[in-house]
């Protein structure tokens, strides 16, 4: 059963009581890997939960890089929330399509920039749609607010300090990704990338730390999952994962278990595994 925190995981049982709140904001963050067949706006405009914005991730990022979905700069953030009609003194709850996915990026990306009242609907649309909970395939209205942002610059690592942190073996660095991916034994869906993971990284496929239903295990279950790994949470961690998606879901794992010295490779595999250069591990960690 979730433990509510209206600044990490909400229960669907909580979003159905706040529903009608007036300073409550609901974002449908859903995305999906490039070849899922599925299209995260359509089925938003089909149906999504009463009052729901749709969180476009790929817009809402830096159209200077090359990279997918990098964090925007704090402006373009600050103007396309200002169009959904989020900012100041709203209590934010993001879901997505399949469970848990890409609702956590969403998440951090608001705790990025310093907006503390935000949570991950646990379980996201599916268990909404599954209790036969009410959906609407109306727009919502939209009320311009303002939204002041405080940049946490130690929660995002670029290319340079997870290198670094690779060497030096300080901090924990940590592969969300299949660990069929993470061993190297398959293509990365992405062209041109090497196989393979971050050298001294350690693999928690973010699905280890789900429970059958899509929920995010309890804190001490999650605690579990990453002592299995080998994972020493008494270290500040990095997480990483394809394209910078999946990772968040680890940071909200971390946060859950009351740990804050962690941040997320932005970049991630997008990044660090085309460039020849950059030294990859295959096998086990």
């Amino acid at each position: 059963m979730t433990q509510d925190d209206p600044k990490t995981l909400v229960s669907t049982d909580w979003l159905a009581t706040h529903l009608k709140d007036p300073d409550l904001r609901i974002l449908d963050a859903s995305w999906y890997m490039p070849g899922s067949g599925r299209d995260p706006r359509a089925e938003y405009e089909a149906a999504h939960i009463p009052g729901a914005r749709f969180f476009d991730i790929d817009d809402v990022s830096d159209a200077r890089s090359e990279l997918p979905h990098m964090v925007p700069p704090v402006e373009k953030f600050m103007s396309r929330m200002r169009a959904l009609g989020v900012g100041d003194g709203h209590q934010v709850v993001v879901y997505d399509g399949a469970g848990l996915f890409s609702a956590a990026r969403v998440w951090w990306l608001f705790k990025l920039m310093g907006q503390p009242d935000v949570a991950v609907l646990d379980g996201g649309f599916p268990k909404w749609q599954a209790e036969g909970r009410e959906i609407e395939d109306m727009p919502p209205i939209i009320r311009d607010r303002h939204m002041t942002v405080r940049r946490q610059n130690q929660m995002v690592k670029d290319v340079t300090q997870v290198s670094a942190a690779a060497k030096l073996k300080d901090t924990e660095i940590l592969d969300a990704r299949a660990p069929e991916r993470f061993r190297g034994e398959v293509e990365e869906p992405r062209p041109g990338l090497r196989a393979g993971h971050i050298p001294g990284s350690k693999n928690v496929p973010f699905t280890a730390l789900l429970d059958g239903d899509g929920t995010l295990k309890s804190p001490d279950a999650l605690r579990g999952v990453f002592e299995a790994a080998g994972v020493d949470l008494s270290r500040p961690a990095i997480t990483s994962c394809g394209s910078g998606v999946t990772a968040a879901i680890l940071n909200l794992a971390l946060t859950r278990v009351g740990k804050d010295d962690h941040s997320l490779y932005d970049g991630s595999w997008s990044e660090w595994g085309q460039f020849p250069t950059l030294p990859v591990a295959t096998g086990e960690t």
